[in-house]
């Protein structure tokens, strides 16, 4: 069978995967619709939430659909909004907080592999990110 050249995801389709801190995440592109290079989806984070601190064993851009968010890096923090797009280099901690008490903060979220894993800093767990539960 031949490898699909696109294709057409749609939101709905996709389970969400709950996460650490009341986050949501969908996963889209994936190797289920053909990718070999890259991951990406997105992470609804509830008002006054955050994801915990991690990190990956890939390059990461992560673009703030809506919302306002708090972005740990490294131990720096700093605001970032939507349309903003944060990138983060290999093995470096981050994770985004939602300062907001009222509104979602929606990333949409890309990985720089197919096989990418997240360490969480606290526990020294490691995941692959495509066995995340649903």
């Amino acid at each position: 069978m031949a490898k699909p050249k696109i294709a057409l995801l749609r939101e709905v389709d996709h389970p969400n995967i709950h996460r650490a801190g009341g986050a949501t995440t969908k996963q889209l592109v994936t190797p289920s619709c053909g990718a070999d290079a890259l991951l990406s989806g997105f992470t609804d984070i509830p008002p006054g939430a955050a994801i915990p601190l991690h990190y990956h064993n890939c390059e990461e851009a992560v673009l703030v659909v809506s919302g306002e968010a708090t972005v740990e890096v490294d131990g720096e923090r700093f605001s970032a909004s939507e349309g903003d797009v944060v990138w983060q280099s290999v093995g470096v901690p981050h994770r985004f907080i939602n300062p907001s008490d009222q509104n979602v903060l929606r990333i949409y979220w890309t990985y720089a592999s197919a096989d990418a894993t997240r360490t969480l800093v606290e526990t020294g767990e490691t995941g692959p990110i495509l066995t995340e539960k649903r």
